[in-house]
Parts: C-alpha cells; sequence; structure tokens
C-alpha cells in the first residue's frame, strides 16, 4: 500500500508549521492540511505521487531515470503545497513567489535540491510550467495553477534523506525563521540521527532480521535492532512461563539416588522397628507364595 515517507512528512510538517498562521481555523489565506499532500488519492494510478503498487507500464516516474528505477519501493516520492499568502519582512510572500524561489534555486544547484526531479508551478497563475532535472518536460496540466508540485527522485526517498534544508532555507529567507533556529551543523546532526534510526548505515554494525524469514527486511538500523531485540525477549519470556510451570523434580530418582549412596545396615538403622517388621514379613510371604 503506497505510504508517505518519513522525510517527506517531515517537509510537510515544517511548511504547515509556518505557513499555517491560523491554526485554529480554515482560511484561504493559510497553507492548510488539505492543501499539502503526498500520497495520491485512491484513484491515482502512476507518477511520483504513487508507490509500487499503484505505478503503471512505463511510469515516467520509474523508466527515466535509474535513480527511480532502483529507489521504487511503496512509498510515495512527491509533496503537492496549495495556496497560501504570507507577509513577513515588509513583503507578501505566496505559492507563486515560493514556488519561483525554490525553481531558481534548482536552476542554481543550489544545497538541498539535488534529489528534486520536477517542480511542476505557475509563476503568475494563468501559465504552467514545469522545471525538469532530466529536461524531458515543460509543462503540465490546469490544476497546477492553483498547487505546485515536487517530484524527488525516488532513491532519495528509500534512502530517507532529509529534504528539509531546502525548504527551512526558503522560510528563513522570508524572515519567518531565524538564522539560528537551526544551525547546518545542526541539520547534519539531525539528518545522521534520523539515518541511523530508520535506516542504519555502515556505522550502525552488523545487520539483524528481526522476524527470521518474516516480512521484515533485514537491517541494522536502531529500529531493526530493537525489534530485533524485543522479538527474542518476548521468545525468552515465553520459555520462562513455560518452565514455571512444569513439574521438573523426579522424586523417585532422588530417591533411588539416595538410597544407592548408603550401606543396608545405614537403610535398616533408618526404617522404624514396627515399619521395619512389616517390610520383613511382606518379604516372608512373598518368599513363600
Amino acid at each position: 500500500m503506497t505510504t508517505a515517507p518519513p522525510n517527506l512528512l517531515a517537509v510537510r510538517n515544517l511548511l504547515l508549521t509556518h505557513l499555517n498562521i491560523d491554526k485554529g481555523a480554515v482560511r484561504a489565506a493559510d497553507l492548510e492540511p488539505a492543501e499539502v499532500g503526498i500520497v495520491g488519492d485512491a484513484g491515482h494510478r502512476g507518477g511520483y505521487h504513487c508507490g509500487s503498487d499503484r505505478v503503471v507500464t512505463r511510469d515516467y516516474s520509474v523508466v527515466e531515470s535509474t535513480r527511480d528505477s532502483s529507489g521504487l519501493t511503496l512509498y510515495a516520492s512527491a509533496l503537492d503545497v496549495g495556496d497560501f499568502t504570507v507577509q513577513s519582512g515588509g513583503a507578501t510572500h505566496n505559492l507563486r513567489t515560493f514556488s519561483t524561489w525554490c525553481v531558481a534555486q534548482c536552476a542554481a544547484g543550489a544545497a538541498g535540491t539535488g534529489d528534486i526531479r520536477e517542480i511542476i508551478y505557475s509563476p503568475d497563475g494563468r501559465t504552467v510550467r514545469r522545471w525538469d532535472r532530466l529536461g524531458k518536460r515543460s509543462t503540465g496540466d490546469s490544476s497546477h495553477l492553483f498547487h505546485t508540485h515536487f517530484s524527488f527522485f525516488r532513491d532519495s526517498t528509500k534512502a530517507g534523506r532529509d529534504q528539509t534544508p531546502l525548504f527551512r532555507r526558503y522560510l528563513t529567507t522570508i524572515g519567518l525563521l531565524k538564522e539560528n533556529d537551526m544551525s547546518a551543523t545542526s541539520e547534519r546532526q539531525v539528518a545522521n540521527i534520523y539515518q541511523g534510526l530508520f535506516h542504519g548505515g555502515p556505522s550502525m554494525g552488523r545487520s539483524v532480521d528481526p522476524d527470521g524469514s518474516g516480512p521484515s527486511a533485514a537491517g541494522n538500523s536502531l529500529v531493526a535492532k530493537l525489534d530485533y531485540l524485543m522479538l527474542r525477549v518476548d521468545a525468552l519470556a515465553a520459555q520462562v512461563t513455560a518452565l514455571a510451570s512444569k513439574d521438573t523434580t523426579d522424586e523417585q530418582a532422588i530417591v533411588t539416588g539416595v538410597l544407592a549412596g548408603l550401606p543396608p545396615e545405614k537403610i535398616a538403622a533408618a526404617i522404624p522397628p514396627q515399619l521395619a517388621k512389616n517390610v520383613a514379613d511382606e518379604l516372608a510371604r512373598r518368599m513363600v507364595a
């Protein structure tokens, strides 16, 4: 089932945090949650809003780049951003200025843009344009007059690479974020923690397979190792419970072992007189029989 990858959800949350100004009400000027989408609706087939279960034959979002074909998973790899208007730094900022700023950054090869395959947008609300890193297309359908579409190469969503720096830089540029809200070093540290937590890497030690031949893939991420540990702890707990309910004492074996180590006179001395007489009588009876 197509799902939204954590790294694009992080971009979505960042934009909504700073561009949905009045979070208690739905307003035309604000960027509302319903206006920032990652996964296509149930009828959507083909394109970057779809994961491997919804792509189509010769899907352009798969076949035009090895970065896409090698990175195909159940993750959607696109982000739609709807219309908004905000006042900041003595200027008005909206979807048009946001889109043209992002396109200019991509065209210039700015930091944080290398994973963006395309941006479909309108600079003026009348004409739809498309910036395509692969140079395959230059326009899009009319729905992009009202929202801007970002496609990310699928290998970047598969790898979980942090996609927030470009959008954080935009928010900083227009004055909605302070320069020191998060330094480049802090962003890298957060990205490294995120990578190790969910995806692992060369510094994370050996890989583990949490459920053996089950559906979970082997990995060396912290999440995979915690899953592995918890499954082993659960198995150990079940074994301890089973042992606790079992009677492991063999009384007959204990008695036999004790008697085997005693000479006859010691055994005779330990038997009460009446019990000794009863045993002797029983033995005599058996011998007569």
